[in-house]
């Protein structure tokens, strides 16, 4: 196995209680690993939320992070999601000035990357963005030199592609 740092997803299922999100960041905080991206919401499960994290490790702490988590009270369940086949997106709402005359040419920009508009004022208006983070990343920088006035990224969600597994299908039916 490498042992290289990578950009890492993990999905971790946990009670929804309080708490809980306090423990998992906690965790990462007495280890010394910096969160990238963190994202809570619940599940279609009652009293089930999900937490997505982002970090970067290599493989020897990506097992002891799923490892350490495991061990935490309300933990689930927990899948690096890394090498899995799965759909990771990000929301962004970027705020532009553009003036009247520019305004046609930023939304040509944004009808490239499917990003649609939400607010629109005389001076500035609003898009918001869903995908990649790559994809977030470049609409970003191709509207920087417009004058990016605010812009907001959520943390990544993350789901495994594909149908539910057995295990899944089980706590289901159950």
């Amino acid at each position: 196995m490498s042992s290289k740092s990578l950009a890492r997803t993990f999905i971790v299922d946990v009670e929804d209680r309080p708490g809980t999100l306090n423990r998992v960041v906690s965790l990462f905080r007495r280890r010394n690993y910096n969160i990238d991206s963190l994202s809570v919401g619940r599940t279609e499960r009652p009293g089930v939320s999900r937490i997505t994290l982002r970090v970067r490790a290599d493989d020897g702490v990506a097992q002891r992070i799923e490892a350490n988590l495991y061990k935490l009270v309300n933990v689930l369940k927990v899948q690096d999601l890394t090498n899995a086949p799965s759909v990771v997106r990000e929301l962004a709402f970027i705020k532009v000035s553009v003036s009247h005359e520019r305004r046609g040419e930023v939304l040509r920009l944004c009808d490239l990357f499917r990003a649609r508009v939400v607010d629109l004022h005389s001076s500035a208006l609003t898009v918001e963005i869903t995908g990649t983070e790559d994809k977030v990343h470049r609409l970003i920088e191709v509207l920087r030199p417009f004058g990016i006035l605010e812009s907001l990224r959520t943390g990544a969600v993350a789901m495994v592609r594909g149908s539910l597994s057995e295990e899944s299908s089980d706590e289901v039916a159950a």
